[in-house]
């Protein structure tokens, strides 16, 4: 099964240049054949083409069906990007794949990487999005500061908050035991040379609460890649349960 995106399918009927290219060119659709297409707000589209123009597509929608995500919470991760952007980018993609709402990269006091084109991690989240047969796009966002990031979320009392954060200075806690599925949460990852104390301390101010992810050290994209597994792991024991 082959999804193509066009988010502005409702209003211009066209797949976009690149969708358009690989529909009619790699795999010789033709005027009258269904496809496949999502626009990413969570609703599956049968489309007949009408135009099989390799460069804009037109369409013509014979059926649609909602498609919502699997999961019940909203999942956000906030990490700080990683000096090798090869490492970023595979992360974005395996958290799309397996099931994420918005990915924030966070500038910290000790980000190896301040500067970051989020239309590339875009890109790879449509691309995963596309692959793992999904319908809602997640949101990347733009390089936030840290302060920035806890101050939006300091006061929301409706959403779980974890950073990741392993020190003598607080209590030893494990985020299997310490998240309540379904609530929203919300999980920060530091950059390779971890948080600064200052910025743990304005975290947990915050209502973030410091976890581990399991007994070993991991890498950034590791521990994002662990956080959110384990998230989806007790939200499908809670509606089996």
């Amino acid at each position: 099964m082959i999804q193509f995106f066009a988010p502005d399918l409702l209003s211009s009927a066209t797949l976009p240049p690149d969708e358009s290219a690989h529909c009619i060119r790699v795999l010789r659709h033709r005027e009258g054949d269904i496809i496949q297409v999502i626009d990413g707000s969570g609703v599956l589209y049968q489309c007949r083409i009408v135009d099989a123009d390799p460069r804009h597509t037109m369409v013509e929608i014979v059926d649609s069906a909602d498609a919502p995500k699997f999961w019940k919470p909203t999942i956000t991760i906030g990490v700080a990007p990683t000096k090798n952007m090869d490492r970023m980018e595979w992360m974005t993609e395996k958290c799309v794949e397996l099931g994420v709402d918005k990915i924030v990269p966070l500038l910290c006091a000790h980000s190896e990487r301040k500067v970051l084109k989020e239309e590339r991690l875009r890109k790879i989240a449509i691309s995963a999005m596309k692959q793992s047969l999904k319908t809602v796009l997640p949101q990347i966002e733009p390089l936030t500061g840290f302060a920035e990031f806890i101050a939006r979320h300091r006061n929301k009392s409706d959403e779980l908050k974890f950073i990741g954060y392993c020190d003598k200075s607080y209590p030893l806690r494990n985020l299997i035991a310490e998240y309540k599925a379904p609530e929203d949460v919300v999980i920060i990852i530091g950059p390779e040379g971890d948080f600064s104390p200052d910025e743990v301390s304005m975290a947990v101010n915050a209502g973030f609460i410091p976890v581990t992810f399991g007994k070993s050290r991991l890498r950034t994209e590791t521990a994002a890649l662990s956080a959110l597994q384990i998230v989806h792991i007790l939200n499908q024991e809670y509606e089996i349960s």
